[in-house]
């Protein structure tokens, strides 16, 4: 079996949902041993989520599947002193201890890097919040929804116009993103410990992540910018720049940023070569003046075919341009299969989507099922140098299940 880079690393994953979890994750896909400590009975509520209103029904707990794969799972009641003395002695043992509890929590559970860090000199101690760890929000519950799509603007940001609703966000689609820089600010403190032989806090937020992302726009508003009215795909200033309908209702879009270069091209994949010295059309001002009306044309051109008849008319061609893909895609997307983007669950058929990153020659660990809650409980315990005794004691007590 690949073992990975991260082969013997000890990570602490006492989080929930998504964000924090899948920081692990990405580590245990590098060949982490990665701890699950979840609350005894329920478990992590995250495994509740497909079965809330709105998801799509499977007979597979999906969301688990994806978040929790390759570890192992430790029912703790951390409510409990004997439940924070059996986490404090992981965490004296452990390289990386994860948490997303508000800080108040952590207080509360004993979980604090003031009250771990002289555990454990080495170790890196990452949280993660919604809002940051200081201010008036630093105690303020979030979600990717919330925090981070609708604080940032994104939300706001990609309305079709000034006059549609707020987009909603999708699940997870700004925790996944979260966790990449969650893990990035885990391995950069690895680096530090690499060099130093300390261990140090490391923090990210919900909060800060969604305005990195709408960084660009933001970066403009700090600058002073002044912006133009919002404008609708139908009333776009640039129509290469612009998506378009196909006839079997699959959406493209055209991304050419080099339309000088590119225009003769698409003028001819879309048969109307005498766009190329039409006057109207021939220079780059004429299009962005006449752009409304280029629109047009094109949305009734590409009306005329299949969107797999596009695909195969303008690949090759030089063009710049993109699939607006769906959910029905993706499971037979060649360019995700052979590159690893989608791979099987050990001893299984079923795929699962990799975390976004390669190293070369290094494998991942191929994912395995996710644990049941508590599943290893009996297991970590032991190797902690907890005896038969005083795991009965533990369980007995309540704080281990």
């Amino acid at each position: 079996m690949e073992k990975g880079i991260f082969e013997g690393l000890k990570v602490l994953d006492c989080a929930s949902f998504i964000a924090a979890p899948a920081a692990a994750t990405v580590l245990s896909d590098f060949g982490a041993d990665v701890i699950k400590i979840e609350p005894p009975g329920s478990g992590d509520p995250y495994r509740n989520l497909p079965n809330l209103p709105g998801y799509p029904a499977s007979q597979h707990n999906f969301a688990w599947l994806l978040e929790s794969r390759n570890k192992k799972s430790l029912a703790l009641d951390l409510s409990k002193p004997e439940g924070q003395a059996v986490l404090h002695r992981l965490a004296a043992e452990a390289d990386v201890f994860i948490t997303n509890f508000p800080p108040a929590v952590r207080e509360r559970l004993g979980l604090t890097h003031a009250q771990l860090a002289p555990l454990n000199e080495r170790l890196i101690y990452a949280s993660f919040t919604g809002y940051g760890e200081k201010g008036e929000e630093a105690n303020k519950p979030g979600f990717d929804s919330n925090a981070y799509w609708a604080r940032s603007g994104l939300m706001d940001l990609v309305r079709a116009d000034e006059n549609t609703t707020p987009a909603r966000s999708v699940a997870g689609m700004g925790d996944h993103p979260c966790a990449m820089a969650f893990y990035g600010a885990i391995v950069t403190a690895l680096y530090k410990r690499e060099r130093t032989g300390k261990g140090s806090h490391v923090s990210s937020n919900l909060m800060a992540n969604g305005v990195w992302a709408a960084s660009v726009l933001a970066q403009a508003k700090l600058c002073g910018a002044k912006f133009g009215e919002r404008r609708s795909r139908e009333h776009a200033l640039n129509a290469v720049t612009n998506h378009y309908k196909c006839k079997d209702g699959r959406w493209i879009i055209l991304s050419l940023l080099n339309e000088e270069r590119q225009w003769p091209a698409l003028a001819r994949c879309i048969g109307r070569e005498d766009f190329i010295t039409d006057e109207r059309f021939a220079t780059k001002p004429g299009r962005h003046a006449r752009s409304l009306e280029l629109i047009r044309i094109f949305d009734e051109i590409f009306a005329t075919r299949t969107l797999a008849e596009w695909r195969q008319i303008l690949d090759g061609n030089g063009l710049v341009f993109g699939v607006v893909g769906i959910l029905d895609d993706i499971p037979n997307d060649r360019q995700m299969l052979d590159n690893e983007v989608l791979v099987p669950f050990e001893n299984d058929t079923m795929l699962t989507i990799s975390s976004p990153i390669w190293v070369d020659g290094s494998k991942k660990v191929q994912p395995r099922k996710p644990p049941g809650i508590g599943e290893h409980s009996d297991e970590i315990l032991r190797q902690a140098g907890y005896d038969d005794a005083a795991i009965r004691q533990l369980r007995a007590s309540g704080a281990v299940a």
